[in-house]
């Protein structure tokens, strides 16, 4: 049995689980700290609250195995289990781009691992990159297309979809939708994220939160129109779009107490929602239809679907109506699986899990 210590942390909340081999054995979210502007100026304190925990779980540090980390904004790298190494602490302990609280699961973990002389891992962080040439290029040379996503997430909702089909990861193509205040959706082929909508920075759906894709040419006059600074404008975009931009709530639950009223508005926006998902699933089936004439399978039928399953994931699959929308629109594609919720702190359990019983090699940070 190995003992894995889990370290999550969000703009919120640090969670921090406990597993013994897949069984989560404790966990606590622990509020991130007032008062502290800024990811980086959280870390002391964001770290003495994970300290303090163990101590009153009265876990000693001989008793770990391993310690995991939540991946943060790192450099694009393949998916997979990585050593925690001085270079990937550094770099998110520097500031950058892009400051999220998930940077700080890399030197948290890092450090308490150092202290019980265990290793410490990542697994498949948000710049998990996977993509061939094609889903790179953009319409303009200078913007690149880029794999930023809930890589842990999709990988883990893909893993356990092969599992159900009775297969490998590594044989499936599915495509994968993580559906949360984000919305990330995402092609698979024989173990690969080939494709996957940026979210983030609003391309694909919308979702509770986030605009998704926009017509440029109103966004750029929106931009110039000087009413928004640079931060207000990606605030509305990445923050204050979607749901909350027509509702006025960011809470599913809440837009489907409305839509029971009777709410015709709620109603409409939430099936766009749907809708819109449902055309990004329809999108990443054609990435995976490229070259499936040539694939053993398909010569043996072929009117066979290049895509074995679709899978929903995230806390917006709990949400019937959602899905119910949502596969009227898909199912013809492949089955649709759905796994509601968050796998994250599982699947970093997993990933570590992986390694230490030799079934994967764990990689070294070097992009």
């Amino acid at each position: 049995m190995y003992r894995i210590l889990v370290i999550n942390p969000g703009a919120m909340s640090t969670k921090v689980s406990l597993f013994e081999d897949e069984n989560e054995r404790r966990t606590s979210d622990l509020p991130a700290p007032e008062g502290k502007e800024g990811v980086l100026a959280q870390y002391d304190a964001r770290r003495d609250a994970v300290w303090a925990l163990l101590a009153e779980w009265g876990v000693a540090l001989s008793e770990l195995d391993a310690v995991v980390g939540r991946g943060g904004m790192l450099s694009p790298i393949p998916g997979g289990t990585y050593y925690i190494n001085l270079r990937m602490v550094q770099e998110m302990l520097t500031p950058g781009e892009r400051e999220h609280a998930s940077n700080l699961g890399v030197p948290l973990a890092w450090e308490i691992a150092r202290a019980a002389q265990v290793p410490a891992f990542v697994v498949d962080p948000v710049s998990v990159d996977e993509f061939e040439p094609l889903a790179r290029i953009s319409g303009l040379p200078d913007i690149e297309r880029r794999s930023l996503s809930h890589a842990l997430n999709l990988k883990a909702a893909a893993r356990r979809a092969a599992q159900t089909l009775g297969r490998r990861y590594e044989e499936v193509k599915l495509v994968v939708a993580h559906l949360g205040s984000g919305i990330s959706v995402s092609a698979h082929r024989h173990g690969r994220m080939i494709d996957v909508n940026q979210g983030l920075d609003g391309t694909g759906p919308f979702s509770p939160e986030r605009a998704g894709g926009l017509p440029v040419g109103d966004v750029m006059r929106m931009a110039f129109s000087g009413r928004y600074a640079y931060e207000e404008m990606f605030r509305l975009i990445t923050r204050r779009g979607g749901l909350m931009a027509h509702l006025g709530t960011n809470d599913a639950r809440e837009v489907e107490r409305r839509i029971a009223a009777g709410d015709e508005h709620a109603r409409l926006i939430y099936e766009a929602m749907a809708y819109q998902i449902a055309k990004e699933i329809g999108l990443m089936a054609t990435v995976l239809a490229q070259g499936s004439g040539r694939d053993a399978e398909a010569k043996t039928c072929k009117s066979q679907s290049p895509v074995h399953a679709v899978v929903l994931t995230g806390n917006l699959a709990h949400s019937q109506v959602l899905v119910a929308w949502i596969r009227e629109r898909t199912a013809w594609i492949a089955p649709v699986l759905v796994f509601p919720g968050q796998m994250e702190m599982l699947a970093m359990a997993q990933g570590a899990l992986r390694v230490l019983r030799g079934e994967e090699k764990a990689k070294e940070y070097c992009p």
